[in-house]
């Protein structure tokens, strides 16, 4: 079977012919070159982010085919013997640093370099390796070392180092190690001095024998395989790609991948009878992060800040063909430089497929029994990131009534905790003898600059139906629309009991119907923070605060908790940049949105968990005079 494959680092190496055409290969040398001449990096220099630095807005909305554009690329310097941070911009067609200043008390996300240094650092240490012995373990290269991120505690000895708590797990000969935690040991490792200065212990905990590997001659006797499903386009498929916009059923968007952030859509518009009409600006995920319910000595900092400590496009594992996307998927690899600024490819990074969606609209007329009804067809565009144990997929889904849909899978396996037989706390839930899986939630926060019909002149309106107290029947309800004023008024929660919603108009723009234009955001599933406000991780996390905030459009204002999560005291991101409670109707406004899944363990979740799905739509509301997909032709 012929895979389609369309190496995106391919075209990124050639000259860039669009102002958001990702660095290439050689853009991404003569920005550590031109660092390193200016003397602002050595080789103990790391960049954990190298990336383009996006042009203005306005410059490329007015951009044209051809023309003249800026090409900067944005960069943090972390220095290994100063254990200071930089930013820098670099002008990469001047080869020259035009921007750099020191950014002091923070700590970069953790590098590729740092997270496979650690588990021969924790192995070579005599405290880790007293604590295996005490466990019956000796072979202590058959111990998979986890390095976690710590967060900020206010603990004397963690202050001002650079830190990474490691967390064991015995693999042996198996190929899944968190089978069997090996409860209670932290190693706490300082990256700056390379080595152990503290290791945990809080008792044996009796190790799980059973190896709970995920492969077909482990799993045991295989059920009947269904019959095959033939999913084929002998035509070809039917969307077009340009470089890296792509136009499928009048959807017509850019994409690109960041090493932090993963996949971005950019200029995401509509084809609307010969007229291109603006939607999204930029998408993107802002932050996620997952904590853990467990306050135990070996647990309370797994609160880990995927995004802003790891990086999602950083931890993207390339998608195998047939499994993670169909057979007529198109794949692209990605491209981004690494922690010493060399260029790192991941092979099949993206996918972009078309799939059914099940019914698109219908009526029959049951007196003349005459049918009209569409079958829906859905365009993908899908990337999987693995963080250690679990696994995330992030689906931009196009589908042809206007919606577009973030679709999030969660799968991979469940973070263990080693307990004594047939027993597990108040924290976790027994999946497999000597396993429990402990209670954590999932925090999603997405940055969505929406341009409805332009980019100027923006509201955000909350959609409230409520009942009618007067009404004598006792069933009545309306709509209640509230517009949002300013940041202070634009911080707002989920209402379940009014099926509360939002909406993004227009109000310089009508519809046929004398409405103003508009897209509506329909939350999917969610969650309130269990831990406290009070709490390091939501000072740290201030997104969890509220479901939906709204800022004016602000290009530096990019990550939710701010550019520094890793190790931060808090109070970064949204949590400082709603203080200064600027207007936010008829404006260029960004859309904050954040959901979260609490996770309770099941055994039907162990080994592997099936996918779990949730997520959150964007709609037309009042965008067309009447449904948009009614010109969809019936197949022939």
């Amino acid at each position: 079977m012929r895979i389609a494959f369309l190496p995106l680092c391919l075209a990124a190496a050639l000259a860039a012919t669009h102002p958001l055409d990702p660095l290439s290969k050689e853009e991404i040398a003569a920005a550590v070159e031109a660092l390193k001449s200016g003397g602002k990096a050595s080789a103990s220099s790391r960049f954990p982010i190298l990336v383009l630095r996006e042009p203005p807005k306005q410059e490329v909305l007015n951009f044209r085919p051809g023309g003249a554009f800026r090409r900067e690329a944005f960069v943090t310097v972390l220095d290994q013997q100063s254990h200071q941070t930089f930013e820098a911009v670099v002008d990469l067609r001047a080869k020259s640093v035009v921007s750099w200043k020191q950014v002091p008390g923070v700590q970069p996300e953790i590098t590729p370099e740092e997270l496979s240094s650690t588990p021969a650092i924790v192995r070579a240490d005599p405290r880790w390796q007293d604590a295996m012995r005490k466990r019956g373990i000796t072979d202590f290269e058959n111990v998979q070392v986890d390095p976690w991120s710590a967060g900020h505690y206010g603990i004397a000895e963690e202050e001002g180092i650079r830190l990474v708590k490691g967390m064991s797990y015995y693999r042996g000969t198996s190929k899944n190690p968190y089978a069997r935690p090996i409860e209670g040991v932290v190693a706490l490792v300082n990256l700056d001095a390379r080595k152990v200065f503290k290791v945990i212990d809080t008792g044996v905990v009796p190790v799980a024998k059973a190896a709970s590997d995920l492969d077909m001659k482990s799993v045991g006797p295989q059920r009947r395989a269904p019959k095959p499903l033939q999913i084929t386009q002998p035509q070809g498929v039917s969307f077009e790609l340009e470089g890296r916009e792509v136009r499928w059923q009048n959807w017509r968007f850019r994409f690109s991948f960041h090493p932090r952030e993963g996949l971005v859509l950019h200029t995401v518009g509509y084809e609307d009878r010969g007229r291109l009409r603006p939607i999204l600006y930029r998408a993107s995920l802002s932050e996620m992060m997952v904590p853990y319910g467990d306050p135990g000595e070996a647990w309370f900092f797994r609160n880990v800040f995927d995004e802003g400590g790891y990086g999602i496009g950083r931890n993207t594992f390339p998608l195998e063909p047939l499994t993670d996307c169909p057979p007529n998927a198109v794949f692209f690899d990605a491209l981004w430089a690494g922690e010493t600024g060399q260029p790192v490819e991941i092979p099949r990074a993206i996918g972009l497929y078309e799939r059914d969606g099940g019914v698109l609209w219908k009526h029959a007329d049951y007196l003349t029994g005459h049918n009209e009804s569409r079958r829906a067809r859905e365009l993908v565009l899908s990337s999987i990131a693995t963080l250690g144990n679990y696994e995330y997929a992030f689906n931009w889904v196009f589908h042809q009534d206007g919606t577009l849909e973030m679709e999030i899978l969660l799968t991979g396996i469940m973070q263990p905790k080693g307990v004594k037989d047939a027993t597990h706390d108040p924290y976790a839930h027994l999946v497999a003898p000597n396993v429990a899986a402990v209670h954590h939630q999932h925090f999603f926060n997405f940055r969505l600059d929406l341009d409805v019909d332009g980019h100027a002149g923006n509201t955000v309106v909350e959609m409230d139906s409520v009942p009618v107290a007067d009404d004598p029947l006792r069933r009545a309800f309306t709509m209640k629309e509230t517009v949002l004023h300013e940041e202070s008024q634009g911080q707002r929660m989920l209402n379940l009991a009014a099926s509360r919603k939002w909406k993004v108009i227009n109000a310089s723009v009508k519809n046929p119907l004398g409405q103003p234009t508009g897209y509506m955001l329909l939350p999917g599933e969610s969650a309130l923070p269990f831990a406290q406000p009070d709490s390091s991780v939501r000072k740290r996390a201030g997104f969890l605060n509220a479901h939906l905030f709204v800022t004016p459009y602000d290009p530096e204002q990019t990550n939710a908790a701010g550019r520094y999560p890793n190790q931060s005291k808090g109070g970064d991101g949204l949590t400082r940049w709603l203080k200064a409670n600027r207007p936010i109707e008829n404006r260029d406004v960004v859309v904050w949105y954040s959901m979260g899944i609490t996770h309770i363990p099941r055994p039907e979740e162990w080994p592997v968990m099936p996918v779990h799905k949730a997520g959150f739509k964007l709609v037309p509301a009042g965008f067309f005079a009447r449904n948009p997909a009614l010109d969809v032709p019936k197949p022939e």
